[in-house]
């Protein structure tokens, strides 16, 4: 067993907190000190004075929380394998658009398990992300290369809400007067489902037809076909697509990653946009994800699509340089104009999925999927000698097999020979193979049919059951990445040089606003490579996973108590597909009470930009309610609004505490009006990192809110994703939460439909909360909260001297993050939040959130997990900048050719024999003595985004473009 470290003391007469006193930063005696600072005698004096009366869960101070008394890190991982224990991993055949596949260990290793990648945030600040761009371009490369469609995005949150997204940008692209949108009928049910929970509140109508029998008559702005279909079978979709065309018309297919390495791409049949999943490329199922959706599209649609796009600019050196590209479209800046309301891509696992490509190269990939269609055709081979019929000729991994009033009873006969099958209907049984199949399970399988043991037989060779004019040969992935690593060692080094490359939160703090970067604890992240946990299929029988539903249980019970709801559903794989959910719960409510004109969402404005976009999703008018000079609500324009849209108003979306970092001392009042007015009180909940164990929004007057698991409840960002974000609501609401075809168990029968592709959503990595909550335990979790604010206030505190405080509540105090205001000294100076942002990078540091809530300001959120040491050396940085900034406005610095403007300062210019700038080098590579010690260096220079623009370049550039 390791050396259990000596714990920290706990403050005077609080109960001893082994865990939570290693994931809060500050000890007792740096508590002291910046309690000194900032002029209180205790934390709970701090939360006392900043947080309003009204909305503490008792008079004077917080109630405590209902929750289990903290576990130790031994005993909470004790827990969670009893949990592991009471799942039952069966080979999985059930297929559907999840399929067991092999993580290679490198890749499991080096990516999933490696804080390196999975701590990082999202590549805002490209100079400092290029490590993670990089393998994003080679995922952005792979998919378009096996799609044969011009651009991939850098993945979407899954496959059903990809194809949701697909039927949108089609309505858009378009511009068709008709709302018909024609969707096969060999789709995936799950996909059905959330294109219909997504069309209705938008008006578009969804068409189901067999387009086996071609396109239904009548206009439709779009057409989605499955390829393979959700039967297996494999038919040519060119006639549908050019049906689609001649009626004006986009074509989407929806294409199995896998498949594409044998079958002709979507985009050689004429296919605008294809979408679907990339898990089977080495992501484990996880009972439902996190795992990267695709979306790729033809030329000229590539300003439509929703999400994220890595491109290829130049540095100010003029070296190629990756990053995000057309960041116009990011859901913060379009609000109720934007594309889409997702605002994060599943990074981490299209890490994974682009590394797994890389891992195999384009014959490896080939070679696995004529493995699987090998044992596929010999199921089927064996099947139909057993005289069983298989309903299709043509297929790749999946066969639909009938058997008369027969099917329940091989299902059970296969999986008491250990292997999940799926029950289509009474008659019919689907049977997938993947990667992970073997000899041994075709044999189990026929067993299960006839009753009698199968001798294993090895896989059928060649693509006999693919039809001849839909076979494809190796036409993809021919640039060098992909064909470079296929030791072990060159791969290993590969990810190692690109991790080295970013600055992520193993290495320094990270103090974006509005993102909570804290600590992402081991014990946390450990479970979720169990495969206990992680080779479950979502649609598996709840039985086989009482351990995952006991886990998410427990998740539930323990979120609606912090947050003071009734009902928590943990679909939403996304903050914003939370959003989104909560807004359809409030839109059902109405409708259900014979209100549907109730079509208004108020939001002030200064919310989260993905606020207006999920309203707008959700078939509402947004009306913005003016903020006043202290950056609170202005109640009397909430009067005049509620007045203007009386009768109309459904709800407001407020974030509290506030995007600008202040506690509403109105808070209560809003939710009066707008409740008086016949609304419903939507309050974000991205910053309840603020709140939690002090005030409860679900008591305080809301009636839903979403959660963001990967701000306040520790799951990491991996580079911009995966997240969760549950949707908490009052039991009036909790009839319209979000349920499932698949798992009746996952929600109401009366709910608005799936808003993710699984029914529990990224189940997967609920572990990580779940650890985190049985870890701190209700004073944890409340004293976590005190140690946020109390870190903000002396962050502001101690730069308050150099920096002005834009927006303060009572006594003068922030929440969980302040607002620095540099728009003064820009104007004075020329010197901008970008040079500051960007020489930050000098000092080894992420910058704080640019532009946001407020343009030309820098938004600051230390969270609780850094000490004293970390926030001082972050603040003496930003002591040491205003002093280099004063260097220009005295002139010691040319207003141009200065450290600030040439940040960030690579190895590679300051060691060049020709040094042009007026200050020394010492100067722009060590502004600070301890950076002699231990120094990041950006890999890049400053990057020129507004290149990048005009010559989009989405797709790996050839390794020339990096020579000089």
């Amino acid at each position: 067993m390791p050396e259990q470290p000596t714990p920290k003391p706990a403050a005077a007469g609080a109960p001893a907190r082994e865990f939570a006193d290693r994931h809060i930063g500050p000890d007792p005696a740096a508590i002291a000190e910046m309690l000194k600072t900032v002029g209180y005698d205790s934390t709970s004096a701090l939360m006392a004075a900043a947080v309003p009366e009204s909305i503490l869960t008792a008079p004077g101070a917080p109630a405590p929380l209902d929750l289990p008394a903290p576990a130790s890190e031994t005993e909470a991982l004790a827990e969670l394998r009893a949990l592991a224990d009471r799942n039952t991993v069966r080979t999985s055949m059930i297929g559907l658009g999840y399929y067991d596949t092999v993580t290679p260990p490198v890749i499991l290793r080096n990516i999933m398990e490696n804080p390196a990648w999975y701590t990082a945030y999202t590549p805002y600040q490209p100079e400092i992300s290029q490590g993670r761009l990089e393998a994003l371009l080679n995922f952005q490369t792979m998919v378009s290369d096996l799609t044969g469609l011009a651009v991939s995005g850098a993945s979407l949150l899954d496959e059903a809400t990809a194809a949701a997204e697909a039927m949108t940008l089609a309505r858009r692209a378009t511009k068709a007067k008709t709302a018909t949108f024609v969707v096969d009928a060999d789709v995936f049910p799950q996909t059905l489902d959330v294109l219909r929970t997504r069309a209705e509140p938008l008006g578009i109508e969804i068409v189901v037809a067999d387009l086996a029998e071609g396109l239904p008559e009548g206009e439709a702005f779009g057409v989605l076909v499955q390829y393979p279909g959700a039967s297996g079978a494999v038919r040519d979709p060119k006639p549908v697509i050019d049906a689609a065309h001649e009626a004006g018309a986009l074509a989407v297919v929806a294409a199995d990653i896998l498949a594409l390495t044998v079958l002709r791409s979507p985009g050689e049949l004429g296919a605008d946009i294809a979408v679907g999943s990339t898990q089977r490329f080495g992501v484990p199922m996880g009972f439902g994800g996190p795992h990267a959706g695709y979306m790729s599209v033809r030329e000229g649609l590539q300003r439509q699509m929703p999400g994220r796009l890595v491109g290829v600019s130049v540095d100010n050196a003029g070296r190629p340089a990756y990053r995000l590209a057309l960041q116009t479209r990011e859901q913060h800046i379009r609000r109720e104009k934007a594309t889409s309301n997702i605002c994060t891509a599943q990074v981490l696992l299209a890490v994974m999925a682009s590394m797994y490509a890389v891992y195999h190269g384009p014959y490896g990939l080939r070679e696995i999927a004529e493995r699987v269609h090998g044992h596929t055709a010999r199921l089927a081979e064996g099947l139909r000698t057993r005289g069983f019929q298989v309903l299709h000729d043509s297929f790749f991994d999946t066969l639909r097999v009938r058997v008369p009033a027969g099917a329940e009873a091989k299902v059970e006969a296969a999986a008491a020979r250990g292997v999940n099958l799926l029950r289509v209907d009474a008659d019919t049984v689907g049977i997938s193979c993947d990667e992970a199949t073997t000899a041994a399970h075709v044999a189990a399988v026929l067993a299960a049919f006839s009753g009698k043991d199968a001798a294993e037989q090895p896989p059928a060779q060649g693509l006999a059951a693919l039809p001849e004019g839909l076979r494809r040969g190796v036409d993809y992935l021919e640039h060098e990445v992909f064909n470079s690593h296929r030791s072990e060692t060159s791969l290993l080094r590969y990810m190692r040089r690109l991790s080295d490359k970013d600055l992520a939160l193993d290495r320094s703090m990270i103090p974006l606003g509005s993102c909570t970067m804290k600590l992402n604890a081991t014990a946390e992240m450990e479970s979720v490579t169990w495969p206990e946990f992680s080779r479950l299929h979502p649609l598996a029988p709840l039985e086989q996973a009482a351990g995952s539903v006991a886990l998410i249980r427990d998740l539930e019970k323990w979120l609606a108590e912090v947050t003071g709801y009734d009902a928590v559903s943990l679909q939403p794989n996304a903050g914003s597909q939370g959003e989104l959910a909560g807004l359809l719960a409030i839109r059902g409510y109405h409708r259900s009470r014979g209100e549907a004109g109730r079509d208004v969402c108020l939001i002030p404005s200064s919310a989260h930009g993905t606020n207006a976009a999920s309203a707008v999703m959700a078939g509402m008018r947004v009306a913005v309610v003016a903020c006043d000079d202290g950056g609170n609500v202005d109640l009397d324009d909430l009067r005049a609004k509620l007045a203007k849209h009386e009768g109309s108003v459904a709800a407001i979306m407020v974030t509290y505490p506030s995007t600008h970092g202040v506690y509403e001392e109105t808070i209560t009042e809003v939710c009066r009006l707008v409740h008086e007015a016949g609304g419903q009180v939507y309050v974000d909940g991205a910053n309840f990192n603020a709140l939690l164990g002090w005030a409860k929004p679900g008591k305080f007057g809301a009636d839903v809110s979403h959660l963001n698991l990967h701000k306040t409840f520790c799951i990491p960002h991996g580079g911009g994703g995966p997240g969760v974000g549950p949707v908490a609501v009052r039991s009036h609401l909790a009839g319209f939460l979000p349920n499932h075809p698949g798992q009746p168990d996952a929600g109401p029968h009366t709910g608005v439909g799936p808003v993710s592709a699984a029914p529990f959503g990224s189940a997967g990595i609920l572990q990580i909360s779940w650890a985190y909550i049985r870890m701190m335990g209700g004073d944890g979790l409340r004293a976590a909260t005190e140690a946020a604010v109390l870190s903000a206030n002396y962050v502001a505190k101690r730069l308050e001297p150099y920096y002005p405080v834009l927006y303060t509540g009572s006594g003068g105090l922030v929440a969980h993050e302040c607002i620095i205001d540099v728009r003064g000294l820009a104007k004075r100076t020329g010197i901008t939040n970008e040079d500051i942002a960007k020489r930050l990078i000098d000092y080894g540091f992420h910058a704080p959130t640019m532009s946001f809530p407020v343009a030309g300001t820098l938004m600051v959120e230390p969270t609780e997990s850094e000490d004293l040491a970390e926030l001082d050396r972050f603040i003496d940085a930003m002591i040491a900048i205003r002093g280099e900034i004063d260097r220009v406005a005295e002139g010691g610095y040319d207003a141009e050719d200065n450290p600030l403007k040439n940040a960030p300062h690579t190895a590679e210019a300051l060691t060049a024999d020709d040094w042009k700038h007026a200050y020394p080098r010492s100067e722009g590579a060590y502004p600070v003595a301890r950076l002699r010690q231990e120094k990041y260096w950006s890999p890049v220079g400053r990057i020129d985004q507004a290149y990048g623009d005009r010559n989009l370049v989405c797709s790996c550039p050839p390794p020339e473009a990096f020579e000089e």
